[in-house]
């Protein structure tokens, strides 16, 4: 099959839609002849390249904060596009609406819907998005949802037959998890890993650790518009020394830090699924969510804790005392492999 993947972002592997479409994108190549259109926010990355047997596209875009991902460029180069399978990703940015316009014989959809916008403003927008984001699953051949969460969101806002939609979880490489082995150290560590964005939630975790033993310390890992506010706020709690700011980490030290953290904590209000909080129990650490979208499907009290909002610190370092350093057990994962094969039968269905 001669198959598109449209993305929002760069096609770099951060970021939780951008590591989906890379990941089935590789695996794809086995068999099948994959282009991925992607952007070029910043007009550094070439304009077109092959990563690991995928023919990448990119094209200049207006992405202010990272979001939206308006590009013309791709929109034109759309319209004169044919593919056997179009493959278009996350509701959120105009990528996947653009997809629409490719001549193709099935479209599949994978909208990473979180049934809101992440700031008054952004809510605001997707409301009035609405009508054009209708169109794009009234077109759909087939509807991928990442989490029961996210399909009966889609159910509730878009009234989709039920037929349409599947639920294909995100996955992991649970071969690169396979041998780590956690290293004894004298100091504890709770992990975050993701885009800093306020509605992620670090910031609860940053005002419970002045409640914390002194020797529980908070890793960061990621980039994004909040970063100034959490380290404004780190220094006015008087916590600096103990918060670590990691960005850009090759993916050999961000798995010793999965490895080698106590706790995982990821406190989001929208998630579609989390390939976070995935890779964080295949490192055998025990994680705290919030009780919110799909993030509350992780939840089983053995391995992963839930948390509510209104997110209290005292309740949250209670938890954290609970929790912090506890054996994880068995957690029933998806492997990449796995994801491709039902994706492919996907494309092939009559």
């Amino acid at each position: 099959m001669k198959i598109l993947q449209v993305c929002p972002g760069d096609y770099s592997p951060t970021g939780g839609v951008k590591q989906h479409v890379r990941n089935i994108s590789q695996r794809l190549t086995k068999e099948h002849d994959v282009t991925v259109f992607a952007t070029n926010p910043s007009g550094k990355l070439p304009k077109e390249e092959e990563v690991d047997g995928v023919l990448v596209r990119r094209f200049k875009s207006f992405s202010p904060k990272s979001a939206y991902h308006i590009s013309l460029g791709m929109l034109r180069e759309l319209r004169r596009s044919e593919f056997d399978v179009v493959h278009g990703h996350n509701y959120h940015a105009f990528p996947l609406f653009f997809s629409r316009y490719a001549k193709r014989q099935k479209f599949i959809v994978s909208p990473s819907y979180h049934g809101r916008g992440h700031t008054v403003m952004r809510d605001f927008l997707i409301k009035l998005y609405k009508p054009l984001g209708q169109r794009i699953f009234q077109e759909a051949d087939r509807v991928i949802a990442h989490s029961n969460h996210e399909r009966a969101l889609l159910l509730r806002d878009f009234k989709l037959n039920t037929d349409k939609i599947a639920v294909i979880p995100d996955g992991i490489d649970l071969v690169e998890f396979k041998h780590l082995e956690k290293v004894a150290k004298r100091h504890k560590a709770i992990l975050y890993v993701g885009r800093l964005e306020e509605y992620k939630g670090v910031q609860h975790v940053l005002r419970a650790l002045p409640l914390l033993n002194e020797g529980i310390g908070l890793e960061i890992v990621g980039q994004g518009p909040y970063k100034e506010r959490l380290m404004k706020l780190a220094k006015e709690l008087g916590m600096e020394d103990r918060v670590d700011l990691y960005q850009d980490l090759p993916r050999e030290q961000l798995l010793r830090r999965y490895t080698n953290a106590d706790l995982f904590v990821l406190l989001s209000r929208y998630e579609a699924f989390s390939i976070v909080v995935a890779e964080a129990l295949a490192s055998k650490t025990p994680c705290i969510v919030a009780n919110t979208s799909a993030l509350s499907e992780w939840v089983d009290n053995e391995n992963c804790f839930g948390i509510d909002y209104p997110i209290s610190s005292h309740q949250l370092a209670e938890l954290v005392n609970k929790v912090i350093g506890k054996k994880v057990g068995y957690v029933r994962l998806w492997d990449w492999e796995q994801v491709v094969r039902e994706t492919v039968r996907i494309y092939q269905e009559h």
